[in-house]
């Protein structure tokens, strides 16, 4: 919501720093139809194609395009087409010293890498507070298995990493969980996967105990607002909805596909990973 760590070629003049909420690089980006037509609409087929297949190239290796055309004709495969690419590239890339370079793209490149190192540090962090939680909770729970008398007296904290029932205790600035909005936003944005038919007290547990760490999180910076949650939330669901593993797009050796729900995407050792990317890209 594949962390591997890429070879850095930043272009001219950007730092460039991997995918959305991972750290390789590119296997996808936005591309807004209407304001590409409207800026394509005079190229031939061959153009067209051409200057798709170099957009996708600048994103997928973060790095200038090389200024010699058979080189690039080769690595697009369009071999027989040289001059045609010339003609593109002097239309909608700037030439540099060290290749042809795509301004827009530049921008949109550093902006999901400031994403990536920004959720990256994110869900460690949240995973490290999981993780040390669930050491109390069963250093614990080995105390209760040796001296009983210390249970009865209340003397050994009552750790809950997934509570089953309740809400949270009041914190400042950190909305009530809102269930059924959440519910909601994953059956609009990921209608291919298993509907939420029943939602008991684990998966209500899970729920809002994600809920409270991306909230603690970015209360930390500005005021949060159930509003801003439900936003995260959106964003997140339309991040698992580009992964193919995800959402059953890919198949395994036996030919099966896995797809993933809610209260699997809940779970927090799933939940990191999806922030980290590891299931893009595969």
């Amino acid at each position: 919501m594949s962390v591997l760590k890429r070879e850095q070629t930043p272009p001219a003049e950007v730092s460039s720093k991997g995918l959305f909420m991972g750290l390789q690089k590119m296997h996808y980006y936005q591309f807004n139809i209407g304001d590409y037509q409207s800026h394509t609409a005079h190229l031939s087929e061959t153009e067209d194609l051409i200057y798709r297949r170099l957009l996708d190239w600048y994103y997928l290796h973060e790095a200038p395009i090389p200024l010699d055309n058979e080189q690039v004709a080769r690595q697009i495969r369009m071999r027989s087409h040289s001059d045609c690419i010339a003609s593109v590239l002097r239309e909608y890339f700037e030439h540099t010293e060290n290749g042809w370079i795509h301004h827009r793209a530049d921008r949109e490149i550093a902006k999901t890498g400031d994403k990536s190192v920004k959720a990256s540090a994110s869900a460690k962090a949240r995973w490290n507070k999981v993780k040390d939680a669930n050491a109390l909770q069963t250093q614990s729970e080995g105390n209760a298995t040796h001296n009983t008398l210390h249970i009865t007296n209340n003397t050994i904290p009552n750790i809950d990493i997934c509570p089953p029932s309740g809400e949270p205790e009041a914190e400042t600035g950190i909305p009530k969980c809102n269930h059924q909005a959440v519910i909601d936003l994953y059956h609009k944005h990921l209608p291919t996967l298993r509907k939420v038919e029943v939602w008991n007290d684990t998966r209500k547990g899970y729920l809002r105990q994600r809920w409270r760490e991306v909230a603690s999180e970015l209360s930390e910076k500005r005021q949060i607002t159930e509003e801003i949650m439900l936003s995260w939330w959106t964003d997140l669901f339309q991040h698992i909805s580009e992964s193919k593993f995800l959402t059953g797009r890919v198949n395994d050796k036996s030919g099966r596909a896995f797809t993933a729900d809610l209260e699997w995407i809940l779970k927090p050792s799933n939940f990191a990973k999806i922030i980290e990317g590891k299931y893009h890209g595969v």
